[in-house]
């Protein structure tokens, strides 16, 4: 499914504050709140809205620490053996098959580097890793949370 332009500016809207109402993201696109709910409505039906979510800052909940591993498996190795193996952590935040040397890459949000570390070590540790790179944030430049079109 591909999104027009004013469809495009809803899921802009609703990404920058989920919590924004029909009216408002009517007034900013020209449309009334009705239109705009029925266009919601339609886009969560059609599966181009999957949820509504809340975004925390890692660091309100003491995790100050961030970084990224690159994952190198074993041959044979597919992405759901890697996707079920790290599921299990609640220090990764995502995790995504990439294209280059390594086979997945995950970022990290832990306490302290200590925990950081052991988060690592834990990886390292699983059946299907042959070995690991990692990196650590010093500060975030820019992150983006919102899709559709930029205003």
């Amino acid at each position: 499914m591909r999104l027009n332009d004013l469809d495009e500016r809803i899921v802009h809207a609703l990404a920058e504050d989920a919590r924004r109402s029909y009216a408002d993201i009517g007034a900013m696109i020209g449309l009334s709140a009705p239109a705009v709910k029925r266009r919601v409505d339609r886009l969560r039906a059609e599966g181009a809205i999957t949820g509504f979510t809340v975004r925390v800052d890692p660091a309100a909940l003491g995790w100050e620490t961030e970084g990224f591993i690159e994952i190198y498996c074993s041959r044979n190795t597919s992405p759901e053996a890697i996707k079920q193996g790290l599921a299990r952590y609640p220090e990764i935040a995502s995790a995504s098959t990439v294209t280059g040397e390594a086979d997945a890459i995950v970022q990290v949000f832990a306490a302290d580097m200590r925990h950081f570390e052991q988060v690592l070590e834990r990886i390292a540790g699983e059946p299907y890793v042959e070995r690991t790179k990692s990196v650590l944030v010093l500060s975030p430049l820019l992150r983006r949370y919102s899709s559709g079109a930029p205003e």
